[in-house]
């Protein structure tokens, strides 16, 4: 089952390796953090930056969620568990689907590519292919798409690489 912890944003990555350090693997299948790419002019040049999809938040796999629980007191930096009554909530399976379908096993976002139809941008690859729904925005400057998705019991903006050029002639 996949859990979620809260931590503090700009720790996720002390806190995922304080995890792979101090939590035996017999408890802790994987943890990790799910990033993005994105392309970024930096200095007149662009450049391919991987970004934290979800800051704040460090996302564990256990069948174990007792030990997990206990085990994770070591962690030092850690916020909260998504949980109720004390009791740790994994995500639902709708949510585990979601995240691998647009990260992969290696849960990491590739760039989408899209093309202009008329006054509409029809995603011709990548993992935004047919989920143009979930796009609110698009900056076409920065190269990014900005989509709103339910996850940790919330509304969350996230922000994915998206490249649109106009229509093949």
């Amino acid at each position: 089952m996949w859990y979620v912890m809260q931590v503090q944003t700009g720790s996720e990555e002390k806190i995922q390796l304080q995890c792979a350090r101090l939590i035996s693997d017999t408890v802790l299948h994987k943890c990790f953090i799910p990033y993005f790419k994105e392309q970024r002019k930096l200095h007149g040049e662009w450049k391919l930056l991987k970004k934290i999809l979800f800051p704040g938040y460090v996302f564990m796999i256990t069948d174990a969620p007792e030990d997990l629980w206990y085990e994770l007191k070591k962690v030092q930096g850690l916020t909260k568990l998504l949980s109720t009554d004390g009791e740790m909530i994994p995500l639902s399976g709708e949510k585990v689907e979601f995240l691998l379908r647009f990260g992969g096993e290696e849960q990491v976002v590739e760039i989408s590519k899209g093309i202009f139809e008329g006054s509409k941008v029809k995603i011709i690859s990548g993992p935004l292919v047919g989920k143009e729904g979930l796009i609110k925005k698009i900056d076409y400057h920065k190269r990014k798409a900005t989509l709103e998705v339910d996850m940790f019991g919330r509304k969350q903006v996230i922000r994915l690489g998206l490249e649109v050029q106009m229509e093949k002639a």
